[in-house]
């Protein structure tokens, strides 16, 4: 479930809880086929019969409201399975041929699956683990900071921590239903958001930016001019006023960073591109054409700087999916296609030519 989305439904059971109302969260935990939305995906449902968010395209809301009203009426969580086959759900919007698990389980102020809600909305790094079958209780493991919560048996334990840890070690993990020693066990995942790393405050970064940030991603724009990097050119991004030999104290890239380097200046950029080199960024754009960037590299060569087949896989120069963008706009539009592809590990083609299912990753 994305932050924003998360926030919304954090923010709904607040003010349900402060009006006294109940409120159950459904939450998809498997899914068979093709259906509108994955695994994670969350709907909060009211005791009045309304919900914020949506877990498919429209046709299974009303009856997990339903079953959401039993739910909270008896205190008891429910494991609910949809079938979402054409005939069934005919004329409702969706027919995607599938099946998708539902669990559904009351939401209560200052329990752990409230409190998984408040780090996921912040973007941290944790997962929720949730016996469906062959375990009793609850873990939340952070990334950083000690578990909170029980899970019994001990042995479906420390598998969940073994396997808990391994997901937050994949380059963009997803919430996930394993069997566990004969035990059905929901893994449900937060990491921070991507954060797009822009080096350059001219006019064809506004747009880029501002798209980025409504998909969700952080934003960071980096640039030594003060009069185009403002927070009124990019509002709510964060603005790094510094030159290159400042960014090691003023700037950190991660494994959630994603650089695109649009300075429109040869040694700037050829300043950017190595310190992102030197980073752990997974993708670094270069905008311009691709003898722009050769000389760019050969301009770093020369330098003394060593550049491996693995720091190139990490490039892309030109910078962008072949849509034939031109204005800034479509542009914009062109890389963040890319690095969404690049950040969930898919190929970013037409889907027509794909093989299997359209949202299981394709990782090199």
């Amino acid at each position: 479930m994305l932050a924003h989305e998360t926030r919304l439904v954090l923010e709904a059971a607040r003010e349900a809880w402060a009006r006294g109302q109940r409120v159950a969260l459904a939450t998809v935990v498997r899914v068979f086929g093709s259906a509108y939305r994955r695994e994670g995906a969350k709907m909060l449902a009211h005791e009045d019969g309304s919900a914020t968010c949506m877990i498919s395209g429209g046709c299974l809301e009303p009856e997990v409201v339903e079953v959401a009203k039993g739910v909270i009426a008896s205190g008891s969580p429910r494991l609910v399975r949809y079938d979402l086959d054409e005939d069934v759900v005919w004329g409702l919007g969706l027919g995607c041929g599938g099946a998708v698990e539902v669990y559904i389980e009351p939401l209560e102020d200052g329990s752990l699956l409230a409190r998984w809600l408040e780090l996921q909305a912040r973007g941290e790094s944790a997962v929720l683990v949730t016996p469906l079958e062959g375990g009793e209780g609850r873990l939340l493991l952070r990334e950083d900071g000690p578990p909170e919560g029980t899970l019994t048996p001990p042995a479906l334990a420390g598998a969940a921590r073994e396997a808990a840890a391994s997901l937050l070690n994949e380059s963009s993990p997803r919430a996930r239903l394993q069997t566990l020693g004969g035990a059905q066990v929901f893994f449900d995942v937060s990491v921070p958001p991507p954060e797009l790393v822009v080096f350059g405050a001219g006019h064809d970064a506004i747009p880029l930016v501002a798209q980025a940030q409504a998909l969700g991603m952080r934003a960071t724009v980096v640039d030594a001019r003060p009069a185009y990097a403002t927070a009124e050119r990019f509002p709510g991004a964060q603005i790094v006023l510094a030159h290159p030999q400042d960014f090691p104290e003023r700037l950190r890239l991660s494994r959630h960073s994603y650089v695109v380097i649009m300075n429109h200046h040869l040694q700037r950029d050829r300043e950017c591109l190595a310190f992102a080199l030197d980073s752990p960024a997974p993708y670094i754009g270069v905008l311009g054409p691709r003898s722009r960037f050769e000389r760019l590299l050969d301009a770093l060569a020369r330098e003394g700087k060593q550049i491996t087949p693995g720091d190139l896989a990490r490039v892309r120069s030109p910078v962008g999916l072949d849509i034939g963008a031109e204005a800034p706009e479509e542009v914009a539009v062109s890389i963040l296609a890319e690095v969404l592809a690049v950040q969930r590990g898919f190929s970013g083609g037409p889907l027509r030519e794909r093989q299997g299912r359209i949202h299981q990753p394709q990782r090199a």
